[in-house]
C-alpha cells in the first residue's frame, strides 16, 4: 500500500510559501506516494489546485490528512492541528524549536515524529536539503531590491551630458548565504559594496565577489565560527571594537543590509539608534533579522519606518516575498530529503535515528523529545516526556 504524503496549507497570514511544487509532486508520484494537497495550499505562490491535480496529486480531505504517513509544511502547524494527525506520522517542516517548545511537547504527547529542516547539518551529503541556504539566498537578493525600491537615487554610476551621478554605497552586515547573495546582487546593480562578518573565513568569499571586507582584528585562534560553520557570539571586547568601526563606516553608506543571525539566539544588535542618526537623510537600512529581534535597535518587525530621514525596512518572511521561487526551492529541499531516506524496494520511508542527518533534525520520536539540545532544557523545566 502506497505511503500517504499530505501537504498542508499554511495558516499564518504572512506565509506565502507552500511545501510542495507541481515539479516535486510529479517526483513524489514517481516514487509511489499517494499525494494529497490541501485545497488552495499553493495559491499565494501561484500554484492553483488544478496544476497540482494535473501533476498527480489529489485535493486532500480531512480524512486524508488524518491518515497521512508523512506531513509536509513550511512552518509548524498550530497545536490543535497536530492533534488531528495520526500517531506515528512524520512531520517535516521548519519548526523553530528554540522558540516553539510547546510544539515539541505536543508532538511528543501525540506521538508525532517531528523533523526540523532548519537544523539540517552543513555536510556535503545534505547540501540539497539545506532549507536555510535556499531561503536565505532569495532573502539576500530580495533585500537589495527592497532597498532599491525606496532609495530615491540610482544605484550605479551614471555619466550623462548633464553630469555624473555617483554610485550608491551599500554595506552588507553578515556574509553568510544571504549576505553573499546581497553582495552579488548589489554589485550587479552597479553599487560600491563593502561587507563585514565575525568569521575570518568570510573575507575571501566577500572579496571574490568584488566587495571590500571590513573586520575587527581578532586573536589568531578566534575563527568567529562554530564547528557547524555558523557565526558564533563574540566577546564583549570584540563587540565594542566592532561597534566603533561600524559606526564610522555606516555614516558614509547609503544602504545597509543586516543579515546577522546566530542559531538559537536572539539576533545580535549591530546598529544602535546613535548609528542610525549619523547616517545621511535618504539612507536605507534593511533588517533581515527583524523576526529574531533585529540587528538594528529601531527595527519594527513587519513594518517600514523612517527615523530622522533614514528608512528602516523590516519585512516578515523576506524569502516569501518571492513566493513562487521560494516555494520551488523549499519543495526541492524537502523532496531531496524524503527521497534520500526512501527505500524504493519496499516503498517505505526509513528514519534511521542514528544517521547524522536524522540525528541532527529529529526532535521527537515514539512519544519522547529526543534531540539533546531540547530534551535537557525541557527536562529541567519539568515538561519533557
Amino acid at each position: 500500500m502506497a505511503l500517504k504524503l499530505a501537504v498542508l496549507k499554511e495558516e499564518r497570514a504572512e506565509e506565502t510559501r507552500v511545501a510542495a511544487s507541481p515539479e516535486t509532486v510529479k517526483k513524489f508520484a514517481k516514487l509511489g506516494f499517494a499525494i494529497g494537497i490541501e485545497p488552495s495550499a499553493g495559491a499565494k505562490a501561484g500554484f492553483v489546485d488544478a496544476i497540482y491535480q494535473k501533476a498527480g496529486a489529489q485535493l486532500a480531505t480531512d480524512d486524508f490528512i488524518k491518515t497521512a504517513d508523512i506531513v509536509l509544511s513550511v512552518q509548524a502547524p498550530p497545536l490543535p492541528r497536530l492533534k488531528t494527525l495520526k500517531k506515528g506520522a512524520i512531520l517535516i517542516a521548519q519548526l523553530a524549536p528554540y522558540q516553539n517548545q510547546d510544539l515539541l511537547r505536543a508532538c511528543a504527547e501525540y506521538g508525532i515524529d517531528a523533523l526540523a529542516m532548519e537544523l539540517m547539518p552543513r555536510i556535503t551529503r545534505a547540501q540539497s536539503m539545506d532549507v536555510l541556504s535556499s531561503q536565505s539566498n532569495l532573502a539576500g537578493y530580495k533585500a537589495v531590491l527592497d532597498a532599491a525600491s525606496v532609495y530615491e537615487r540610482a544605484l550605479p554610476m551614471m555619466m550623462t551630458a548633464a553630469g555624473t551621478i555617483a554610485p550608491a554605497r551599500i554595506f552588507i552586515m553578515g556574509a553568510g548565504v544571504a549576505g553573499l547573495q546581497a553582495i552579488a546582487t548589489a554589485k550587479r546593480l552597479g553599487a560600491i559594496v563593502s561587507a563585514t562578518d565575525v568569521r575570518k573565513a568570510a573575507a575571501e568569499q566577500v572579496e571574490s565577489l568584488g566587495a571590500d571586507f571590513i573586520m575587527v582584528e581578532t586573536d589568531e585562534n578566534e575563527s568567529g565560527e562554530t564547528k557547524a560553520g555558523y557565526a558564533q557570539e563574540m566577546s564583549e571586547s570584540y563587540q565594542k571594537k566592532q561597534a566603533e568601526l561600524i559606526a564610522d563606516h555606516i555614516a558614509t553608506q547609503n544602504i545597509v543590509i543586516c543579515t546577522a543571525l546566530i542559531p538559537g539566539r536572539p539576533a545580535p544588535e549591530l546598529i544602535s539608534q546613535a548609528m542610525v542618526e549619523r547616517m545621511q537623510a535618504g539612507s536605507v537600512i534593511v533588517d533581515l533579522a527583524a523576526e529574531q529581534g533585529g540587528n538594528c535597535s529601531l527595527s519594527k518587525a513587519g513594518d517600514i519606518i523612517t527615523h530622522k530621514g533614514v528608512t528602516i525596512i523590516a519585512h516578515h518572511n523576506v524569502a516569501g516575498r518571492l513566493a513562487a521561487s521560494a516555494s520551488e526551492l523549499y519543495a526541492r529541499n524537502l523532496y531531496h530529503f524524503v527521497e534520500g531516506f526512501f527505500d524504493k524496494e519496499t516503498g517505505g520511508f526509513i528514519t534511521d535515528w542514528d544517521d547524522e542527518i536524522i540525528a541532527n533534525i529529529g526532535l521527537t520520536h515514539n512519544g519522547a523529545i529526543i534531540h539533546p539540545a531540547f530534551k535537557q532544557t525541557l527536562e529541567q523545566d519539568g515538561g519533557a516526556h
